[in-house]
């Protein structure tokens, strides 16, 4: 411990720690990119992605003769700690990055094979007897590797974020059978609309999330088509015949996914379609979200000078000054997710666009961008779900009251009065203050048993026969 060895690249000769696994490539990227301070191990799904890639790789390779069987077994060993959650630390390059991935494939390649060395029964270092490039990069480039870890990385974040967000729609179908029976009024450009129940509209927040998740669903499987065997531009070069093939069907394999070769891997190594597929979905999800915590707080504002008609529960106290004010705290924090993924997609957007020639260079930009979004959603979905639907109160009695004064009413003595009439009757209760149900009966238009049977509210919230 303490001690110092040296490492070469094409750059000349630098000292790192001896206990590090990580190379000299490392080390030249923590010094060129100290960007947004997010390190390759935050995202703990795109390392275990290099690990199941390698490992792949190194499968293929020692079928078909292109390493040794104690190499590979070396690489594979080295590869299964990682996917157990070891080695951790060593990946450690910045998420954004210059050279389309490049740092992050050889952060990955040099913690393998010091890794795989001490296996071996080697220190560190010693590359002689298992190479970084020769060996654990052996038949790969970082333009096949790099995007099939991105794509298999965020395809594991989406089943994350899938299944938080299948929790919350859980939350809000129970919701909605829990308030099945409050009558309030509902609302369109922030006017008295007609009446629903408030099982209605969380049943209708329930049904967006399943949309939601339904589009995420349907578009992940795109990633599973993945460029390896493309190596530089998608030609093949330095892989054995062969190779592409075998190492899909051992990445499939190894990951127990139905991954499978690109139709073209020219074409797959350049174009970044699927990952504006993917953000423009998770944009859909996180404008459906934003839509449901902008009526949260709208239904819950007050408690006494806003619509009140529902309590989100307490969390933390509102504010410094104003005693006794809380805020809705938790639907403002996914809000603001919510926001950063339509931030994200823009991003991503343009990134895709950038792409020249065979290669895309900004890919690393795409990949922070899609699998921080991922997380985020994941999270605030848990969050939203544990922390506010679950403990979501109804005034029942105020959404009563507002429902009897509103003039919202009157549409339903269009089908028996006629819209004109029916116009009259509200431009009337509004300049007078007056209920609804008065001025039809002092009118003498309705009886009162056809005017109770009219405007019943639990008998406004479905469709019912017209008779002429």
């Amino acid at each position: 411990m303490g001690g110092i060895r040296t490492e070469h690249d094409s750059l000349g000769t630098r000292e790192l720690p001896s206990e590090a696994y990580y190379g000299v490539q490392t080390l030249r990227a923590l010094e060129n990119f100290p960007i947004s301070g997010i390190k390759l191990r935050k995202f703990g799904h795109l390392v275990t992605a290099l690990a199941y890639v390698k490992k792949a790789a190194a499968l293929a390779n020692a079928e078909l003769g292109s390493i040794t069987q104690a190499k590979a077994d070396a690489i594979i060993a080295a590869c299964d700690e990682i996917v157990e959650g070891k080695l951790r630390a060593d990946f450690m390059v910045d998420m954004v990055q210059g050279g389309a991935g490049t740092s992050t494939n050889m952060n990955a390649n040099e913690v393998i094979a010091n890794r795989g060395l001490e296996l071996m029964g080697h220190r560190k270092g010693e590359y002689q007897f298992l190479h970084p490039n020769d060996d654990v990069n052996c038949s790969q480039s970082t333009n096949d590797v790099y995007p099939t870890s991105v794509k298999l990385g965020v395809y594991l974040s989406l089943l994350d974020a899938v299944a938080a967000l299948g929790e919350l729609r859980n939350a809000l179908k129970a919701k909605a059978v829990e308030f099945s029976d409050v009558i309030k009024m509902g609302r369109t450009q922030l006017q008295d609309a007609v009446p629903m129940t408030l099982g209605q509209e969380f049943g209708a927040y329930a049904v967006m999330i399943g949309e939601a998740i339904t589009h995420l669903e349907r578009i992940s499987t795109d990633l599973l088509a993945m460029n390896m065997g493309a190596t530089a531009i998608g030609t093949g070069i330095t892989s054995p015949p062969g190779y592409a093939e075998l190492v899909s069907a051992k990445l499939a394999e190894v990951t127990g996914l139905p991954i499978c070769q690109a139709e073209n891997l020219v074409e797959a190594t350049q174009d970044s379609g699927d990952f504006v597929a993917i953000s423009a979905t998770l944009k859909r999800a996180a404008v459906q979200l934003s839509k449901i915590c902008n009526d949260l707080r709208l239904l819950s504002s007050g408690p006494r000078a806003g619509l009140g008609e529902i309590n989100l529960p307490a969390m933390q106290p509102g504010s410094s000054i104003m005693p006794g004010k809380v805020n809705p705290v938790i639907p403002e924090v996914v809000s603001q997710v919510c926001f950063q993924l339509i931030g994200y997609d823009m991003t991503v957007t343009m990134a895709a666009e950038a792409s020249q020639l065979e290669l895309n260079m900004a890919e690393p930009i795409m990949a922070y961008d899609l699998l921080m979004g991922t997380m985020m959603l994941r999270n605030a979905a848990i969050t939203l779900t544990s922390r506010c639907i679950t403990g979501i109160t109804a005034n029942r009695e105020h959404c009563r009251e507002l429902v009897n004064h509103s003039i919202g009413l009157v549409t339903a003595l269009v089908p028996k009065l006629g819209y004109e009439q029916s116009a009259s009757i509200a431009k009337e209760a509004l300049k007078t203050g007056g209920s609804v149900y008065d001025l039809v009966l002092e009118r003498g238009a309705m009886t009162k048993d056809e005017l109770d049977e009219l405007l019943s509210p639990e008998k406004m919230t479905a469709p019912r026969s017209r008779s002429l």
